[in-house]
Formats: C-alpha cells, structure tokens, sequence
C-alpha cells in the first residue's frame, strides 16, 4: 500500500487532459449519472484553453491518480472565490492521502492568491465525501436549494 508521502500533486497542465477526463467519467458513473455527462475530450481541451478552468493531478509512481478541477467565483458579498467543481481519486486509489493532498494543494493555492473561500456542493448521500470535508474542518449548508437554468441544451462537440 502507498503512503501519501509517495503522492505528488502538482498544477495540471493541457497533457493531462485525457487523465482528468476519465477520472471525470469515473465520478460521474459513482455518482449513478453517466448518461449526464455531455462534455467532451475536444470540448474540455477547448475549454483549458480559453482558461475556464484549473486544475491539480495528483499523482503516484507517475501515473495520475486524483484531480480537483475548480474555478474562479466571484461572491458580492466576500469578494474572490474558488469554485472546487470536483475532487476525484481513482476508486483503486482511495484512503491512501490522495485526497488530502489535492485539498492542501487547493487551500495553499487560495491562501497564496487571497481568495476568500473554497467553496463546492456534495450530494447529501455521499457519506465518504461529506466525512472528507468534515475532517477540514468545512461548513455544509443545508439551508440554499441549489438552482440552474440550462440554456444549451443541444450543446455538441464542434
């Protein structure tokens, strides 16, 4: 068994796409919603490029085991956020630190660039998730309903 003092994470950069789509694919088949994943290889690149996004790999021996892909936000209330979309570790590589790792990584990141907070959603059944944020010591609101108004709903990979 690996112990997270093996694991480096790191900013990713556009070679590591391909990982962050399949580690993409995993959490949306664990969170029962593959038939809901409507982005792409092409589009995710083109998005890296346009800078929607960041990202961290964390990574064991090499090869990528984990991502957090997150996102600036803006609260008028607190000023600059960070927008944490997902966190993913391979299912054959959880409870070694990989997590852990990519969270420091990110509150290092937001520290460094004095971002108010790190903010994110996590599904209410999700017990390992809500017991990761827990041991951060992270507030989980229960009071706002979360709302979305698609507005492309025949987006294609063009």
């Amino acid at each position: 068994m690996a112990d997270n003092k093996d694991i480096t994470v790191r900013m990713a950069n556009e070679g590591d796409l391909a990982d962050i789509y399949e580690l993409i694919a995993e959490l949306a088949e664990y969170e029962r919603a593959a038939d809901e994943v409507i982005n792409t290889p092409h589009q995710l690149q083109k998005d890296w490029q346009d800078g929607c996004f960041k990202a961290w790999v964390a990574q064991l021996n090499g090869q990528t085991i984990g991502m957090a892909l997150c996102y600036d936000r803006y609260s008028t209330w607190k000023g600059r956020c960070l927008y944490l979309e997902d966190i993913v570790v391979k299912q054959s590589h959880r409870r070694i630190g990989a997590g852990s790792a990519l969270m420091k990584a990110l509150v290092d990141y937001a520290k460094k660039h004095q971002y108010y907070s790190i903010n994110w959603q996590v599904l209410t059944w999700n017990e390992p998730a809500l017991n990761f944020y827990q041991k951060w010591n992270a507030e989980i609101d229960k009071e706002w309903w979360n709302g979305k108004l698609i507005v492309n709903q025949n987006q294609t990979d063009q």
